[in-house]
Protein backbone atom coordinates (compact mmCIF):
# COMPACT_ATOMS: atom_id res chain seq x y z
CA UNK A 1 0.00 0.00 0.00
CA UNK A 2 1.25 3.35 -1.13
CA UNK A 3 0.74 6.64 0.87
CA UNK A 4 -1.82 8.59 -0.57
CA UNK A 5 -1.35 12.38 0.32
CA UNK A 6 -5.56 13.01 -0.40
CA UNK A 7 -6.49 10.71 2.10
CA UNK A 8 -9.12 11.72 4.75
CA UNK A 9 -6.05 11.99 7.96
CA UNK A 10 -3.89 13.88 5.42
CA UNK A 11 -6.48 16.38 4.21
CA UNK A 12 -7.50 16.74 8.58
CA UNK A 13 -4.03 17.32 8.92
CA UNK A 14 -3.37 20.21 6.70
CA UNK A 15 -6.93 21.82 7.81
CA UNK A 16 -8.90 21.08 4.30
CA UNK A 17 -11.35 18.78 6.72
CA UNK A 18 -12.64 19.78 10.17
CA UNK A 19 -12.49 17.24 13.11
CA UNK A 20 -13.15 17.75 16.57
CA UNK A 21 -9.61 17.89 18.04
CA UNK A 22 -8.79 15.75 21.51
CA UNK A 23 -5.27 15.94 21.76
CA UNK A 24 -2.30 17.49 19.52
CA UNK A 25 1.26 18.23 19.87
CA UNK A 26 4.24 18.32 16.90
CA UNK A 27 4.10 14.41 16.34
CA UNK A 28 0.31 13.36 16.71
CA UNK A 29 -3.23 14.62 16.42
CA UNK A 30 -6.26 12.53 17.75
CA UNK A 31 -9.65 13.42 17.34
CA UNK A 32 -13.09 11.93 17.67
CA UNK A 33 -14.89 9.17 15.32
CA UNK A 34 -17.42 10.89 13.46
CA UNK A 35 -18.57 6.99 13.10
CA UNK A 36 -17.80 6.18 16.95
CA UNK A 37 -18.65 1.85 18.26
CA UNK A 38 -18.33 3.49 21.19
CA UNK A 39 -18.69 6.09 24.30
CA UNK A 40 -15.00 6.88 23.44
CA UNK A 41 -13.57 6.53 20.25
CA UNK A 42 -10.81 8.62 19.24
CA UNK A 43 -8.44 8.26 16.32
CA UNK A 44 -4.62 8.61 17.20
CA UNK A 45 -2.54 9.56 14.14
CA UNK A 46 0.42 10.78 13.52
CA UNK A 47 1.68 13.60 12.03
CA UNK A 48 4.08 11.80 9.18
CA UNK A 49 3.37 10.03 6.29
CA UNK A 50 3.12 6.62 7.21
CA UNK A 51 0.70 3.73 6.02
CA UNK A 52 1.17 1.46 8.53
CA UNK A 53 2.36 0.50 11.96
CA UNK A 54 5.28 -1.67 9.57
CA UNK A 55 5.73 2.05 7.78
CA UNK A 56 5.77 3.46 11.14
CA UNK A 57 7.76 1.16 13.46
CA UNK A 58 10.40 1.17 10.04
CA UNK A 59 10.70 4.81 9.48
CA UNK A 60 9.45 6.87 12.17
CA UNK A 61 11.66 8.73 14.74
CA UNK A 62 12.18 8.04 18.22
CA UNK A 63 10.45 11.05 19.49
CA UNK A 64 7.44 10.21 16.91
CA UNK A 65 6.94 6.62 18.48
CA UNK A 66 7.02 7.46 22.02
CA UNK A 67 4.56 11.11 21.08
CA UNK A 68 2.23 8.14 19.87
CA UNK A 69 2.46 5.93 22.88
CA UNK A 70 2.08 8.74 25.24
CA UNK A 71 -0.54 10.30 23.75
CA UNK A 72 -2.77 7.23 23.75
CA UNK A 73 -2.09 6.90 27.73
CA UNK A 74 -2.63 10.56 28.41
CA UNK A 75 -5.91 10.48 26.52
CA UNK A 76 -7.15 7.51 28.41
CA UNK A 77 -6.41 8.66 31.38
CA UNK A 78 -8.63 12.32 30.21
CA UNK A 79 -11.29 10.08 28.72
CA UNK A 80 -11.55 8.29 31.69
CA UNK A 81 -11.57 4.95 30.67
CA UNK A 82 -7.81 4.12 31.74
CA UNK A 83 -9.47 3.11 35.06
CA UNK A 84 -12.18 0.61 33.79
CA UNK A 85 -10.28 -0.31 30.71
CA UNK A 86 -10.65 0.62 26.97
CA UNK A 87 -9.23 -1.17 23.35
CA UNK A 88 -6.32 -0.17 21.17
CA UNK A 89 -6.66 -1.12 17.78
CA UNK A 90 -4.80 -0.42 14.65
CA UNK A 91 -6.03 -1.90 11.56
CA UNK A 92 -2.88 -2.54 8.79
CA UNK A 93 -3.80 -3.86 5.55
CA UNK A 94 -6.61 -5.79 3.13
CA UNK A 95 -7.26 -8.53 5.19
CA UNK A 96 -7.79 -6.51 8.70
CA UNK A 97 -9.62 -3.92 6.77
CA UNK A 98 -8.00 -0.98 6.75
CA UNK A 99 -9.84 1.97 5.31
CA UNK A 100 -7.54 4.91 5.14
CA UNK A 101 -4.04 4.70 4.35
CA UNK A 102 -2.18 6.78 6.88
CA UNK A 103 -1.28 4.81 9.81
CA UNK A 104 -4.07 5.51 12.64
CA UNK A 105 -4.85 3.79 16.02
CA UNK A 106 -8.36 3.39 17.51
CA UNK A 107 -8.88 4.26 20.93
CA UNK A 108 -11.99 2.52 22.29
CA UNK A 109 -13.80 2.78 25.43
CA UNK A 110 -16.29 3.91 27.81
CA UNK A 111 -18.67 0.15 28.01
CA UNK A 112 -17.50 -3.63 27.92
CA UNK A 113 -16.16 -3.98 24.43
CA UNK A 114 -17.15 -7.73 24.49
CA UNK A 115 -14.48 -10.64 23.49
CA UNK A 116 -11.42 -9.84 21.23
CA UNK A 117 -12.41 -11.33 18.00
CA UNK A 118 -15.15 -14.54 17.38
CA UNK A 119 -13.39 -17.72 18.74
CA UNK A 120 -13.57 -20.38 15.11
Amino acid sequence: MTYDRNNVFARILRGEIPCKKVYEDEHVLAFDDISARAPTHVLVIPKGEYVSLDDFSANASEAEIAALARALGRIARERGVAESGYRVIANNGPAAHQEVPHFHVHLLGGRDLGGMLPRR
